[in-house]
């Protein structure tokens, strides 16, 4: 936002030097974007002049010989000009020889195409006015010749580009920044005077002719509406100072009604809007909702469609205004206006805010809504407007005037006592110090109570004005203390915080275990939002997912549930590399997610991956394709570093109830009743195409609740290694084709842990063949394992081990389910 300089002194008187001024404001609370000056720069050797005569230069068509008259003490000169408005009579700046103009142009005596020159009339641009060319600037009101420019032309101006935070809309106004600079540095504000009260002279008639009712029909959005008719105005520029100020701050000057109203919001705050009242179908207001797919063409000459949800201010026939946005082409105010109708209106921001972002449509009016108005000085920026209507445009004020709805009387006190400000601010300050402050403020001390010992300074009640809806809480009030107090008079103090070890943590531990471990084997690590829209939630996991995991009031539709997986965040990383040209491939995340099970829901510390197939490898060298193999591997390092021996989990094929995986190419294990659980293999090839994303995709995830995580699971553990040979022998067994490798190792592995007994170990039961085909019979197939045994003190003999081997096979084909294979 924009703040005027000159516009301040009207409030407050500030003599301190610009840097100091930046300063204030710093420290109160905003952050200053920008300082830009306006005006001319300070000129030496530019003066008043006017020109006496103009003759075409001899040996250019476009030039012109003038000869002008610059005072006293310089006398007539000889210009040559260029510009089509240097005629005779014209008062204009003139630079002499020695003159120095922005851009470090300066002014000699020359030759122009063989025609002596002692000087330059200059246009505004040429001066530092501006960026107007077109000609010279013509000096109005005939000031007197010789007189220095800088004495002539309008003062220049600073203007301040301020970061308001939305806490703090009260500043949103001159008046506001005032308000808060008056406090700083200690000078009494003072406010605009107000000359329309509300009453009606006596000589103006009623005109219901104009406007016959007003009518809110949305009072939940707009609590308060008001209407004045002011007749008998003449449409014309606003006085200059008025377009100064305005023009100041970026906008541009219109006619004296637009700008009063622009005027009179950037002064106060309070938007408001001004109606041709020969245009306002049926000479009446009514303030609604829109209709569904009704049209209004606005001030922008855009049309707009809106819908059911958007208020709109209406006339007996059609929409005239989005409320609280932009107006309509329909009824704003023409060069032959002669009445008006003056809205000013509290509209509630939520309102505002979501008609605003559906129409992506923005104002300076919106702006202010959005963040909050006060309805209390609502009648007061009326009053103010209606002044300098007729101020600058003439007219009067006739009845009948409109007030539809209220504002709730405004009383909100705080009391908080010397003691509890000094407690939170960690400093001394002295108790006559804290209450100026809050009355430099305008926070007004009701009430001073002593407080019983032993405590050193007295309790406040304070009252607290409506325009700081932001103020509720004692600590708030130590804030604006300690604000206009001076952050900068804190001193200095060693600050001690205990905090917490991360060695210590559990979650900081796994994460740190499985991050080290994926980014070794070169994933990237990535970060995304914890917040998903419901349709992706629907389509990847489930719709009681996407009921249950819903936000009660979501900041924005794409945000609006907890996350149940950490898969579609990488699966967005991954497109948008691949729409960059960026050829990673493998990208790995952890963070908290939220799983539902049977209407429950548990927030678990979580850790993905996901692996895409390069389609575009140029390498001399090629990596193997990822499968589900690769993604089942990486899922048992994640398990084992929660402490979970993955081997032992039984792994179930994922189905068309696993919505976000590829049915019968993806396995899931583990439940959460049981603290974890696991998904891995290929992504669904459909959503994945869906997305945008080229290749097949695996994954794998494994989430774990907080609580099963511990200091103890998470620690490595080593143990000693045989320094003795290993024995191996392989065995083939004879299943049913449906039965999985990981079913039959189980029962293997059970087998001849139970055959050898505590003699020696059996270290491993791997598969290392399937083979299903010629000479197996139907519906059967072969997996081969490896068996490996070692004693850890001594080397095994070959006839311990082949007895052992012996009673594997004994009791494994016992069960019936597996024949060995010869």
């Amino acid at each position: 936002m924009k703040i005027s300089l000159n516009w301040l002194r009207d409030y407050v008187q500030l003599d301190a030097s610009i840097d100091e001024i930046t300063r204030a404001i710093t420290f109160l609370g905003f952050e200053v974007e920008g300082v830009a000056s306006t005006g001319a720069p300070k000129l030496e050797h530019v003066v008043v002049g006017q020109i006496l005569t103009r003759d075409r230069h001899p040996n250019a068509d476009k030039l012109s010989v003038c000869t002008v008259d610059v005072g006293p003490a310089g006398g007539v000169k000889t210009i040559v000009c260029g510009a089509p408005n240097c005629d005779a009579g014209r008062r204009v700046p003139v630079a002499l020889p020695g003159a120095v103009l922005p851009g470090n142009f300066q002014i000699k005596q020359s030759k122009i195409r063989g025609q002596a020159s002692d000087g330059m009339m200059c246009a505004p641009d040429e001066i530092g006015l501006g960026a107007e060319h077109a000609g010279l600037l013509i000096l109005e009101g005939e000031p007197a010749l010789g007189t220095p420019i800088n004495a002539v032309l309008p003062p220049g101006d600073t203007v301040f580009d301020i970061e308001v935070t939305p806490n703090r809309p009260d500043c949103l106004s001159h008046l506001g920044i005032a308000r808060e600079l008056s406090a700083w540095f200690k000078v009494p504000l003072t406010y605009p005077a107000e000359r329309f009260t509300g009453t009606f002279a006596a000589d103006a008639k009623p005109r219901p002719d104009l406007l016959k009712g007003v009518r809110v029909d949305a009072p939940e959005d707009c609590p308060l509406y008001t209407a004045h008719i002011i007749t008998g105005i003449k449409i014309g520029p606003s006085p200059a100072w008025m377009q100064e100020r305005l023009k100041a701050v970026g906008l541009r000057p219109i006619n004296n009604v637009v700008d009063v109203g622009n005027y009179v919001m950037l002064e106060t705050g309070q938007p408001l809007h001004a109606f041709d009242a020969r245009r306002l179908g049926g000479n009446e207001i009514i303030v609604r909702r829109a209709t569904e797919g009704e049209k209004l063409v606005t001030l922008d000459g855009k049309e707009r469609v809106l819908t059911n949800r958007m208020l709109v201010i209406a006339d007996a026939q059609k929409p005239v205004v989005i409320a609280g946005i932009m107006g309509g082409e329909n009824s704003g105010v023409l060069d032959d206006t002669t009445d008006l109708v003056l809205e000013c209106a509290y509209f509630k921001r939520q309102s505002i805010r979501r008609t605003s972002r559906k129409l992506a449509l923005a104002s300076d009016s919106s702006y202010r809504y959005e963040r909050g108005v006060d309805p209390h000085t609502a009648l007061e920026a009326a009053y103010r407007a209606i002044d300098l209507i007729i101020e600058t445009a003439g007219g009067k004020v006739v009845g009948p005037a409109y007030r539809v709805g209220t504002d709730v009387p405004w009383e909100r006190e705080i009391v908080v006592t010397h003691d509890f400000v000094q407690e939170r601010l960690g400093f001394d300050v002295p108790a006559a110090a804290m209450r100026a402050a809050l009355e430099a403020l305008e926070l007004a001390i009701v009430r001073e109570q002593p407080t019983e010992a032993p405590a050193r300074g007295p309790a406040w009640t304070v009252a607290i004005p409506s325009w700081r809806d932001d103020l509720d809480r004692p600590i708030d009030l130590v804030e604006e203390i300690l604000r206009v107090y001076g952050t900068d008079k804190i001193p200095p103090a060693v600050v001690s915080s205990p905090g917490l070890l991360a060695d210590d943590d559990p979650i900081v531990l796994f994460n740190r275990r499985v991050t080290d471990y994926l980014v070794g084997h070169d994933f990237h690590e990535c970060v995304n939002y914890t917040l998903r829209p419901a349709k992706e939630i629907a389509t990847w996991v489930s719709q009681a997912a996407a009921a249950e995991l819903a936000l009660a009031n979501p900041f924005v539709e794409d945000q609006s549930h907890l996350r149940p997986t950490l898969i579609t965040g990488l699966l967005e990383s991954l497109k948008l590399n691949q729409s960059r040209g960026v050829r990673a491939t493998r990208f790995c995340e952890t963070g908290r997610i939220f799983i539902e099970r049977n209407g429950q829901n548990f927030e678990c510390a979580a850790v993905a991956f996901i692996i895409a197939e390069g389609a575009d490898d140029r390498s001399w060298l090629r990596r193997e394709k990822p499968d589900f193999y690769a993604a089942k591997h990486h899922v048992a390092a994640l398990a084992a570093a929660a402490g979970i021996d993955f081997a032992r989990q039984p792994l179930v094929a994922a189905t068309g109830a696993h919505l976000g995986w590829q049915e019968g190419q993806a396995a899931v294990a583990g439940e959460m009743l049981g603290g974890w659980t696991a998904a891995f293999g290929l992504v669904n090839l459909a959503q994945v195409k869906a997305l945008g994303i080229e290749g097949k995709v695996y994954g794998g995830i494994f989430a774990i609740l907080p609580e099963k995580l511990t200091s103890d699971l998470t620690r490595r553990r080593y143990g000693d290694f045989s320094l003795f040979p290993a024995a191996l022998r392989d065995l083939a067994l004879v299943v049913d084709a449906n039965v999985t490798a990981g079913e039959v190792q189980k029962a293997l592995t059970k087998a001849a842990r139970a055959a050898v007994g505590n003699a020696f170990a059996v270290e491993s039961v791997t598969v290392f063949d399937v083979y299903q085909g010629k000479g197996l019979p139907e519906g059967k197939k072969s997996l081969a394992f490896s068996l490996v045994f070692r004693a850890a003190e001594r080397t095994l003999t070959d006839d311990e081990v082949t007895a052992a081997f012996q009673k594997i096979q004994d009791e494994i084909v016992k069960s019936g389910a597996y024949q060995i294979r010869k």
